[in-house]
């Protein structure tokens, strides 16, 4: 398995930095109150039904735990799952990177003779680009959940992990179904059930007529080859059991030792996702059963940058992730700069560790940055992923300008000598009451302060303290 996924391949799309993304999504009113609130209702939700679980910080501590020992067996666990896989009939693929995985998808669904595909909410295909590498080959792909249909008639990109059309509010969404949705209702209404109503007959057709189908997995059980998606409308269920043919692609991470394993994260993901005790569709198959759903079963395992990401110690558990969402609603950050502005499949605090992981910090250097390091996501996460902690990290490995690896240089220089650190006490004092109308600091260093302000200074430095007592 690669070091690191093909450069460009998959992960970022083309855009702007973090920094000149978010100014531009700031200025949008419209966006910041869809965003608030979607947001305040989801963490609202969640909250309740965690208050519920009296074992809540156990079975967090249980997760985290199950994720940590997962990798740090993963060939082995990748071994099993595969042995178990193909003795219930699937077919098992490895995929080093975006390249090769669009390529044997492509390839199996060519085999079948079919020019379309139904699929199943995905984060590992989107990471990839699958539905463009389909496209070029002249492959429709049609997404059946419902947000993601959404972003998909209206050719936009998703901008949250779980609810990916969360920056459209329903009138938007009319307007898109009226424009892109054949056989439509010329006076349909923004009314929710009738927007439900309306995706519902459009996909009933792909559902009946469409012999193929693309998922990715929520989870694998090695011991069995048993995988698991959860969803919350049911189209899910229609694609794993209607066509001939399931394809499933699934991040290498995202295998489970047992089923007593997946006890744990059925009780945490929904809670910590929708705000649901249980997501109202689980569902779970194993290989191929006669005369029962898909009659070919093929699972893609993606490795894409993962390999990397688990060889560095202070990063790996950015692969405990069960794609829950939980940072995102959280964030104040995302809260107010919505998702397109990370330039990421992965948006919010677990996208501003995981993706400059998978494609390589030079490549997202602005992205670690995308944080207040308030903590809020590392409360909220329901398996203690610490991303502040791994955000100051990657910090450290971005690169910085020259003058200011040289400044930082100079500064520890000095903090290492008592004598010039007091001096530099002094000038530091004398510049900041030189500074713009007390607040600022003067040349070269007003680009810091021209977004903030500087406390004011205290009567009295800790050493003039220290020395009077």
């Amino acid at each position: 398995m690669p070091a690191r996924a093909p450069r460009g391949v998959g992960h970022l799309r083309e855009g702007e930095p973090f920094p000149a993304a978010a100014r531009t999504a700031l200025e949008n009113p419209q966006l910041r109150r869809n965003l608030g609130h979607a947001t305040t209702t989801i963490r609202s939700r969640s909250a309740a039904v965690i208050g519920e679980m009296p074992d809540w910080q156990q079975l967090r501590e249980a997760g985290s735990a199950i994720k940590a020992d997962v990798m740090a067996r993963l060939p082995s666990l990748l071994e099993e799952l595969e042995a178990r896989v193909v003795e219930a009939g699937g077919v098992v693929h490895w995929a080093a990177d975006a390249i090769e995985a669009n390529t044997i998808v492509t390839d199996l669904v060519r085999a079948t003779s079919s020019d379309r595909v139904i699929k199943v909410k995905s984060m590992a295909t989107q990471e990839i680009g699958l539905n463009e590498a389909l496209e070029s080959a002249g492959i429709a792909a049609v997404e059946t959940d419902l947000a993601e249909l959404i972003v998909q008639l209206g050719e936009d990109k998703p901008s949250h992990i779980l609810v990916p059309a969360i920056h459209r509010n329903r009138s938007e969404i009319r307007e898109i179904f009226l424009r892109t949705m054949p056989d439509v209702d010329p006076s349909l209404t923004d009314e929710p059930q009738a927007l439900a109503a309306a995706a519902r007959r459009y996909l009933r057709e792909m559902f009946l007529t469409t012999k193929v189908a693309v998922s990715g997995a929520n989870f694998a059980i090695a011991e069995t080859g048993t995988l698991a998606v959860v969803e919350s409308e049911g189209n899910g269920r229609m694609c794993l059991t209607l066509p001939d043919t399931l394809i499933t692609v699934m991040g290498i991470e995202k295998v489970l030792p047992t089923w007593r394993d997946l006890e744990v994260f059925l009780q945490l993901l929904p809670r910590a996702s929708t705000g649901e005790r249980m997501n109202p569709y689980t569902t779970m198959w194993t290989g191929v059963t006669p005369g029962d759903g898909p009659q070919h079963f093929h699972l893609v395992l993606l490795d894409n940058g993962r390999s990397a990401v688990l060889a560095d110690p202070a990063g790996r558990a950015a692969l405990h992730c069960i794609r829950c969402s939980a940072c995102l609603n959280v964030c104040p950050v995302y809260e107010r700069t919505g998702g397109h502005a990370y330039g990421s499949v992965y948006p919010g605090p677990i996208g501003a560790v995981l993706s400059p992981q998978l494609t390589g910090i030079a490549d997202n250097a602005s992205l670690p940055y995308a944080s207040s390091l308030c903590g809020a996501c590392f409360d909220a996460c329901p398996v203690k992923i610490d991303i502040p902690s791994m955000l100051v990290h990657l910090r450290n490995q971005a690169p910085h300008p020259r003058a200011e690896r040289a400044a930082m240089a100079a500064a520890a220089y000095v903090m290492d000598h008592p004598t010039l650190y007091a001096a530099a006490q002094r000038a530091a004092r004398t510049a900041r009451l030189a500074g713009r109308r007390g607040r600022g600091l003067p040349p070269p260093l007003t680009g810091w302060t021209a977004e903030r302000d500087l406390p004011d200074l205290p009567a009295e430095t800790f050493r003039q303290w220290w020395a009077k007592r």
